[in-house]
């Protein structure tokens, strides 16, 4: 498991920047961009207003959710899900990927039973929103989600043009 790091206030205030809005139960940030801002934050699995959360790594950089979208509308979740469907090797790892999230999740301590067993993006057995697998795969490193890694591949660097934040 990588080390993640508590944010900050300044982190915080970046991701209210990013998202246009303040954040909700951030935990810590899970990835920075090589621009040295948060990009995936890990989010707690329960709101503060009792709401089950699953989504438990959140991209939080425009310029990343923005490239994210972009390779979601060429149509590859549905080849992914033709190949989820076809091969056993990809299945099985991608649900060891369901697996990793799940348990790195729990390691937080916090209880809630409504989503027990649920990750996202689709996993274990469909490909259901990039942003989640691309956020995991960012947070866990490579060779944890394969389809994550396989999107994460695919990007532009996003970084490049823009940092993320303009809080410096």
């Amino acid at each position: 498991m990588k080390p993640v790091k508590e944010a900050t206030q300044e982190d915080l205030f970046c991701i209210e920047q990013q998202l246009g809005r303040k954040p909700r139960n951030v935990y810590a940030i899970a990835y920075r961009c090589p621009c040295g801002k948060p990009a995936v934050v890990e989010t707690q699995p329960r709101l503060e207003d009792g709401t089950p959360f699953p989504t438990f790594y959140y991209a939080t950089c425009p310029r990343l959710t923005g490239a994210i979208s972009t390779l979601e509308s060429t149509g590859l979740m549905t080849e992914m899900n033709l190949r989820l469907a076809a091969d056993t090797d990809l299945a099985d790892a991608y649900a060891a990927a369901h697996d990793d999230y799940l348990i790195v999740r729990s390691a937080l301590g916090i209880d809630v039973p409504e989503i027990d067993g649920i990750s996202a993006g689709g996993m274990p057995d469909r490909v259901k929103c990039l942003h989640s697998l691309v956020a995991h795969s960012l947070a866990a490193g490579p060779g944890v989600n394969p389809l994550g890694d396989e999107a994460l591949a695919k990007l532009p660097q996003w970084w490049l043009e823009q940092p993320c934040c303009a809080v410096e």
